[in-house]
């Protein structure tokens, strides 16, 4: 495989795609924030926990964010869906297209219920669990029906593929809504969400033009576009927020992508962050459901290291480096697979 050759003969129209993105997202967003403010579609800050019990520490760390302008992450996944359906429509990003819309419609009336003050803090847990398996189970037969997945093996470094059968649909399902839950619990601070995706998909933009999957790069190449733009807004202090209309259909969009390029074994690499936001927190109500006593000061890790003392904007650039370096291994180790 000549990496730079298949990279460099795709790379212009790649970029051009990236860039219309980025410009595209640049030229909206002071409508669409003025929009939010003008109509105060504004964050609301927790005050309790998921099982109703207060949450000093958190509120006192963020309440000075309450009534910024949230959903954000419209833009990103609508700019790049509409540039994908107007320019590079094809049947392998039928999938991609499906997700990151419902899953942002999904996202977007749980931060309507927000704004609007309805439940604690938007959606029911449970609710909310329900829609998203249902989204990822209609991908699952996706797969399994139209794309032929059954039949195909499941790669693993050093080991080749698996056969998994019927087992991959649940793989599949269980996969997409623990990302797109992970990337919700990571959107916590200025910037942060939005960083971690933009080295995930700029990684599987590079990914998807090696595997010669060029409609697919484009696509990741519109979110990194988009992605880029809202970060110049969104990075501390945020003019609005990405919201769960961005974080749960990113999220969950990165493990389609994963799927569609057999490279699922990359997600612990390139959602490094991700991963370790999820478990502080399943860390965290575990251990005070056994324990009776927490594990870190606030869950998920990112608050506690602010409840620490660490500034804000040094927990998130180092969140970023950290997601750099394992998004460079994590495409290291594809190379070397490859």
């Amino acid at each position: 495989m000549n990496v730079f050759s298949v990279v460099g003969s795709q790379f212009t129209i790649v970029f051009m795609f990236l860039s219309l993105s980025f410009f595209a997202t640049m030229l909206i967003t002071p409508f669409f924030t003025d929009f939010l403010f003008r109509n105060k579609i504004g964050k609301k800050i927790r005050s309790v926990d998921h099982e109703g019990k207060k949450t000093p520490i958190f509120s006192a760390l963020h309440k000075s964010k309450e009534n910024t302008p949230t959903m954000g992450g419209i833009l990103v996944w609508g700019v790049a869906a509409l540039i994908t359906l107007a320019s590079n429509f094809s049947r392998t990003t039928y999938l991609p297209i499906f997700t990151i819309v419902s899953c942002g419609v999904i996202g977007a009336i749980d931060d309507l219920m927000n704004v609007l003050g309805k439940g604690s803090s938007g959606m029911r847990f449970w609710t909310k669990l329900a829609m998203y398996l249902v989204v990822a189970s209609l991908g699952a037969f996706w797969f399994a029906g139209k794309l032929d997945w059954l039949s195909r093996g499941f790669l693993i470094p050093g080991v080749g593929d698996i056969f998994l059968g019927y087992w991959y649909v649940p793989i599949f399902v269980l996969t997409l809504v623990f990302v797109a839950f992970s990337a919700n619990q990571t959107d916590g601070l200025d910037g942060l969400a939005g960083g971690v995706f933009s080295f995930a998909f700029a990684t599987y933009t590079l990914v998807c033009l090696i595997q010669g999957n060029y409609a697919l790069a484009v696509f990741c190449a519109t979110l990194l576009g988009a992605l880029l733009a809202f970060l110049w807004f969104n990075v501390y202090p945020a003019r609005f927020f990405m919201g769960d209309t961005g974080a749960m259909s990113l999220g969950m969009m990165l493990a389609v992508i994963a799927f569609l390029t057999n490279t699922v074994y990359l997600l612990p690499f390139v959602g490094f962050v991700l991963l370790v936001e999820a478990l502080s927190t399943i860390v965290q109500i575990a251990s005070k459901k056994i324990f009776k006593r927490k594990v870190f000061l606030v869950a998920p890790i990112h608050h506690h290291f602010e409840a620490m003392g660490w500034p804000e904007v040094k927990v998130t650039m180092r969140f970023w480096i950290v997601s750099a370096v394992m998004s460079a291994i994590g495409l290291s180790i594809f190379l070397v697979s490859g």
